[in-house]
């Protein structure tokens, strides 16, 4: 189950349990829950900060756009995917052991070796390592497709307007 919480009210009680209460306007149903917690079983409970999710149209619209520009340039639509990931994505920097850049470059869409590095005497290899655009919240998509749009643009690949480019985005909830 999953909700939606603008408020959040915590109690202790007996000095060492603590009480929350989640305050929301969505209908919940959590007979199930409680029907679980009745039998003498634990329940999962997670909660984070609310993001508006990318819409599935702008994922989709992306892997339409890039299979275009594969066909154009002659290069298979994943291989331009991460060139384009190394142009607009996000990424993040590591610092690994020698022996296990293979192994990270097998977990991240793409890894661009910075070279040797020594810290504390030690000696690793920094990386560049991009995350895969399923992981990006709705402003990281955003960038992501604005810079395809315009690739495509530079191709003559026709694209959607721009009119209805600002509705997908604002789905984005930007």
């Amino acid at each position: 189950m999953k909700f939606k919480a603008n408020k959040i009210r915590t109690q202790i009680i007996d000095n060492s349990i603590l009480e929350m209460v989640f305050t929301t306007k969505e209908k919940v149903n959590i007979d199930d829950l409680k029907q679980i917690i009745e039998n003498g079983k634990e329940i999962s409970v997670e909660a984070k900060q609310f993001r508006v999710k990318r819409s599935l149209d702008s994922n989709a619209y992306m892997w339409i756009l890039i299979s275009k520009m594969a066909a154009v340039l002659n290069t298979s639509k994943d291989e331009l995917y991460l060139q384009i990931l190394q142009r607009y994505g996000i990424f993040t920097h590591i610092i690994v052991k020698e022996n296990v850049v293979e192994r990270v470059r097998a977990e991240w869409k793409t890894v661009i070796e910075l070279g040797e590095v020594t810290i504390n005497g030690a000696i690793g290899v920094q990386l560049q390592c991009y995350f895969g655009s399923h992981t990006y919240d709705s402003k990281e998509m955003s960038v992501l497709i604005n810079g395809v749009v315009e690739e495509c643009k530079e191709l003559g690949i026709e694209t959607i307007s721009s009119n209805e480019l600002e509705r997908m985005k604002s789905a984005w909830g930007r």
